[in-house]
């Protein structure tokens, strides 16, 4: 008889327990700083909410990301992730979201949400199809506003203006088609159209690649002289920004000022070191606050009715090289010692609207 209430209970176990896997399809390559903080911060969100974390490295190829989802998606239905977490880019959604479909994977989406071409051929989160949960993404503009507001007030303060009595400036993107790179290039030109000593000679994209970057610097610099602030959508493209000016014999920070978006060590000993003017960062924690969210879903509270769908959240802050110290000494770890079951709704009941900026985690 003992042997039986064990079979059975053993056989009901899996409906009573709460664990529950997520594979993370991370779009970046597996030593790129930026994609390896994002995954090391939701690995400590994962261990805080005792969720099994699997995170597949895309390596900057498109049709890699699509590859892995069907390569997850093909497994045995127990061996299956609950849910795939997505970063798309350069047009792979369609095809993941279709794979992830026809295996009965709930699907959420991060750092990228949908851009207007694929909503309207795929309709919203939960409307042409029910296991697109929802999306969390950084408001992208903030960066591109923070960076481009503090080059133009320290080119101010400096004096930099040339014979026109205005500050010239160059700016070299991300790339041409991803959420983020669109909507940080938007928050840039905000800045420029408000301020009549602002001009912008030229935007060009370096697919968010140091090497590319340098090139492209080099080339604007050549062809616009009179340049003192180069504005770069990460903080790879700033780097390369930076030797260019070195190989020109300019002293970047001094005769030109650079900025750059995350928050990669080096990025952080540069702004110290006054290389870098302007850094903006911390979205990269946007894989972790997602974990959150799912944390909460799996739990019964569901985000839709309290937050929304599709969730833009600031997630970014401006480093100054206090705070850049702050954050070298906190992080110093590679997995962060941060407790995120202190912001999950279902762990505090009390807690009625998510918050996701950075700052709090750099608070005193």
């Amino acid at each position: 008889m003992s042997r039986i209430c064990l079979t059975a209970l053993l056989l009901f176990l899996p409906a009573f327990s709460w664990a529950f896997t997520v594979t993370f399809i991370n779009p970046g390559k597996h030593d790129e700083p930026y994609w390896v903080d994002a995954a090391n911060g939701m690995k400590a969100a994962a261990r805080s909410l005792d969720i099994e974390l699997e995170i597949l490295f895309a390596e900057r190829d498109p049709l890699r990301q699509i590859q892995l989802t069907r390569e997850v998606a093909a497994r045995s239905p127990l061996t299956r992730p609950d849910y795939l977490l997505l970063s798309v880019e350069k047009g792979t959604f369609g095809e993941q979201m279709s794979v992830a479909v026809d295996a009965g994977i709930q699907v959420f989406l991060a750092y990228n949400g949908l851009l207007p071409a694929e909503r309207a051929r795929f309709g919203g989160p939960r409307e042409q199809f029910s296991e697109l949960l929802g999306s969390l993404i950084p408001v992208a503009e903030t960066a591109g506003q923070l960076t481009a507001t503090a080059l133009l007030d320290e080119a101010r303060r400096r004096r930099l203006q040339a014979a026109d009595g205005k500050i010239h400036m160059i700016a070299i993107s991300g790339d041409r088609s991803t959420d983020s790179s669109i909507r940080r290039n938007r928050g840039m030109q905000s800045v420029v159209d408000a301020n009549d000593d602002l001009v912008l000679h030229q935007i060009v994209h370096a697919d968010w690649r140091r090497d590319i970057g340098e090139l492209k610097a080099a080339q604007l610099l050549e062809r616009y002289p009179e340049v003192s602030v180069i504005w770069c959508g990460n903080d790879l493209i700033a780097f390369g920004a930076i030797e260019a000016l070195k190989a020109r014999q300019q002293r970047p920070g001094v005769e030109v000022l650079v900025s750059g978006v995350n928050t990669s060590e080096e990025a952080m000993q540069r702004l110290i070191a006054g290389e870098l003017t302007a850094l903006a960062g911390g979205h990269f924690m946007a894989g972790a606050w997602s974990l959150v969210m799912l944390y909460d879903y799996h739990h019964g509270i569901d985000f839709a009715g309290s937050e929304g769908l599709e969730l833009q959240r600031p997630m970014f802050s401006l480093f100054t090289p206090v705070l850049a110290q702050r954050y070298l000494e906190r992080f110093a770890e590679p997995v962060p010692r941060i407790d995120f079951s202190r912001y999950s709704k279902h762990r505090n009941p009390g807690l009625d609207r998510y918050r996701f900026d950075f700052g709090q985690l750099l608070e005193p």
